[in-house]
C-alpha cells in the first residue's frame, strides 16, 4: 500500500458525505436572508437599522438614580417632540438615547432632553454622562466608504487566493465562503434588528479575515495532497485534507469562541452586539471553510 492510499484509510470523518445536506441548509439561509430583507424593508422603509454613524443625529448617555424602563424614556421624549427615539439599556442604571435630530451644540440638545426626561420622571434624578452628534452628510459618506471597504476586502482576498493557488476553482471556493459568512452575519442583524455601525462593520471585516485564513490552511493542505496522493480522486484528497486540518481548525475555533463568549457575557451592552456578530461569524466561518469553500472548489476543479 503506497503512502497516498495509507492516508485515505486513516481518514476518520467523511465530511463530504454531508455536503448535500449543508447545501440545502445554506440555500435556506440565503432564502431566509432575502425574505427578511424584503420584509424589514416593507415594514420599516429600510431593511437594515443604521446607527447615527451612518444616519446622522445625536446620542446621549444618561445615568439614573433608580432603574428606569427604556419604553418610558422613549414615550417621554416622543411626547416632547423628539420622533424616532431609540433608547437602550447601557447598564443597570444607565440608558443610551439616540435621536435623529442634529445640532452643532450636541451637549445643549442632550441637556434639553435630560430636562424633558427629568420632568417626566418625578421620583428619579437624571445625570448626563456624555453626548455626541454626527451630521447627516458625514453619516452618508461613512456609509458609502464602509460599503466600499467591504467590497474591496472581498476582491482583494479573491485575487490573493487566486494568485497564491493559481486556480480559478480555489478562488471561487474562497469567495463563496466569504459571501456566505457575510450573508449569515447580515441575516443576524436583520433578525435581531441590530444597528449597522462602524463597530459592526469592523466585526464583519475581522470575520472575513478569520474565515479566509481557515480556508487557506485547508486549501494549502489540499494542494499539497494533490501532489502526494497521485491516483486518488479529488473527493478522497479533499476529505483527507479536511481531516488533517481538523485538529487545528477546532483548536482555533474553540479558543476564539471562548474569548468572544466571555466578551458577550461580561462585556456589557457596549460590546454585546459586536461580540454576538463575532460569535456567529466564527461559527459560520468554520462551517463555510469546510462545507462551502471545499465543495465549490471541487465543482470548478478537474478530478484528476
Amino acid at each position: 500500500m503506497d503512502w497516498g492510499v495509507s492516508m485515505i484509510t486513516n481518514t476518520h470523518i467523511d465530511f463530504l458525505r454531508l455536503r448535500s445536506v449543508c447545501t440545502v441548509f445554506s440555500l435556506a439561509l440565503i432564502a431566509s436572508f432575502a425574505g427578511m430583507f424584503f420584509y424589514q424593508r416593507a415594514k420599516h422603509g429600510e431593511a437594515f437599522s443604521y446607527s447615527i454613524d451612518f444616519t446622522g443625529g445625536t446620542q446621549a448617555l444618561y445615568k439614573f438614580a433608580k432603574p428606569v424602563s427604556t419604553i418610558e424614556i422613549k414615550d417621554i421624549l416622543e411626547k416632547a417632540g423628539f420622533p424616532n427615539v431609540i433608547a437602550r439599556d447601557f447598564s443597570a442604571d444607565e440608558v443610551l438615547v439616540r435621536v435623529k435630530e442634529f445640532s452643532d451644540d450636541a451637549k445643549g440638545l442632550a441637556e434639553s432632553m435630560r430636562e424633558k426626561i427629568s420632568a417626566g420622571l418625578t421620583d428619579n434624578s437624571v445625570q448626563l454622562l456624555q453626548s455626541e452628534a454626527v451630521g447627516e452628510s458625514v453619516g452618508a459618506v461613512l456609509r458609502s466608504k464602509s460599503l466600499y471597504a467591504v467590497i474591496f476586502a472581498i476582491l482583494a482576498l479573491l485575487f490573493y487566493i487566486a494568485f497564491t493557488f493559481w486556480s480559478f476553482g480555489f478562488a471561487l471556493g474562497a469567495i463563496a465562503a466569504l459571501l456566505h459568512d457575510t450573508i449569515a452575519m447580515l441575516a443576524l442583524c436583520l433578525f435581531f434588528r441590530l444597528e449597522i455601525s462602524m463597530t459592526l462593520i469592523g466585526a464583519v471585516m475581522a470575520i472575513l479575515g478569520y474565515s479566509v485564513n481557515d480556508t487557506i490552511v485547508i486549501f494549502a493542505q489540499i494542494k499539497k495532497n494533490i501532489k502526494q496522493m497521485r491516483g486518488a480522486s479529488l473527493y478522497e484528497i479533499v476529505n483527507t485534507s479536511l481531516n488533517q486540518t481538523l485538529r487545528r481548525t477546532l483548536l482555533t475555533s474553540i479558543a476564539t469562541v471562548l474569548v468572544v463568549s466571555s466578551m458577550l457575557i461580561f462585556g456589557g451592552e457596549a460590546l454585546r452586539e459586536f461580540s454576538l456578530v463575532l460569535l456567529i461569524g466564527v461559527i459560520f466561518g468554520t462551517y463555510s471553510s469546510i462545507y462551502i469553500a471545499s465543495p465549490v472548489m471541487m465543482l470548478f476543479s478537474r478530478n484528476k
